[in-house]
C-alpha cells in the first residue's frame, strides 16, 4: 500500500511538472508569434492589436497560471522580461488611443496584472522580481520597455531561456553603441536618465557609470569626461500605419 501511494505522488508530480513545462514553452512560442506580429523596428502596433485582442488576452491567461521558480534563473528571468513587456502593451492598449503612458495615473506603481498566481504591478516586476532578486544583473534596464521613445526599443522576439544571456548582452550592446542613447560631444557624454534614476545599479564594486558603458561599447568613452543626463522621452512608441 506504502509503495503505491509513493508511486501516486510520484506520478502526480511528474504530471505536474510536465504540465508546467508544456505551459511555459506554450507562453515562450506565443509570446514570440506575438511579438513578430505586432513589432516592427522597435514600434508597437497598437492599434491594430486594440482591434483585435484575442492574442494578447491569450497569451495573458497563459501567463495567470504558470508557476515559475526563481532557481530557474533563466526561465524565470525570460519570463518576467516577456510578461513586463506584454503588460506595458495590454495597458496602453485597454487605454488606447493614449499619447503616452504617464497620460494614464498609476500606469506602472498602481494598475495590476495577474501573472504566475500573483497580482503585481509593473514596477514590482521591475524592482522586487527582477531587480531585487538579481542586484548584479543591470542588463534588465535594456529590455524591459515602459513603451516610451525613451527606453530602449522593443524587439520582435520574446526573451527565451535558452539564448537569454546573449539576448541581453546584444541589447545592451545596441543601446550602448547608439549614439542617440549615449550622446558623446568632445569631452561630455549625456546618458539616458535610466542611469540617473538607477545609478546604483550602473556603479557596483567601485565602478564609474562610463566604467560600465565602456563594457559594452566598441568605441571607448574617456573616463574623464563630464556626465550629464538628457530628459526622458515618454512619447509613445507607437507604429505609425
Amino acid at each position: 500500500m506504502k509503495n503505491k501511494i509513493t508511486l501516486t505522488a510520484i506520478l502526480l508530480l511528474f504530471l505536474f511538472q510536465t504540465g508546467t513545462a508544456q505551459t511555459t514553452s506554450e507562453f515562450f512560442d506565443k509570446a514570440d508569434t506575438f511579438f513578430k506580429t505586432y513589432i516592427e523596428h522597435g514600434r508597437v502596433d497598437y492599434k491594430t492589436i486594440r482591434e483585435n485582442s484575442s492574442r494578447l488576452n491569450e497569451l495573458v491567461a497563459i501567463a495567470k497560471e504558470i508557476s515559475i521558480s526563481k532557481s530557474d534563473v533563466n526561465t524565470y528571468q525570460a519570463f518576467w522580461i516577456n510578461a513586463y513587456n506584454l503588460s506595458v502593451i495590454k495597458g496602453i492598449v485597454d487605454n488606447y488611443p493614449i499619447k503616452s503612458p504617464l497620460d494614464k495615473d498609476g500606469f506602472f506603481d498602481k494598475a495590476t496584472y495577474d501573472l504566475a498566481g500573483k497580482s503585481i504591478t509593473l514596477n514590482d516586476i521591475e524592482n522586487k522580481l527582477l531587480r531585487g532578486n538579481f542586484p548584479k544583473e543591470a542588463r534588465f534596464h535594456f529590455v524591459l520597455v515602459c513603451a516610451g521613445l525613451g527606453c530602449p526599443p522593443i524587439i520582435n522576439n520574446a526573451y527565451l531561456p535558452n539564448t537569454l544571456d546573449a539576448q541581453l548582452q546584444t541589447q545592451t550592446e545596441l543601446s550602448l553603441n547608439n549614439p542617440n542613447f549615449i550622446k558623446v560631444k568632445g569631452n561630455k557624454v549625456q546618458l539616458s536618465q535610466l542611469f540617473e534614476w538607477y545609478k546604483g545599479d550602473f556603479t557596483q564594486e567601485g565602478k564609474s557609470q562610463i566604467d560600465y558603458v565602456n563594457q559594452y561599447r566598441k568605441e571607448k568613452i574617456d573616463g574623464k569626461v563630464k556626465v550629464s543626463y538628457y530628459n526622458y522621452d515618454w512619447t509613445l512608441n507607437e507604429k505609425k500605419n
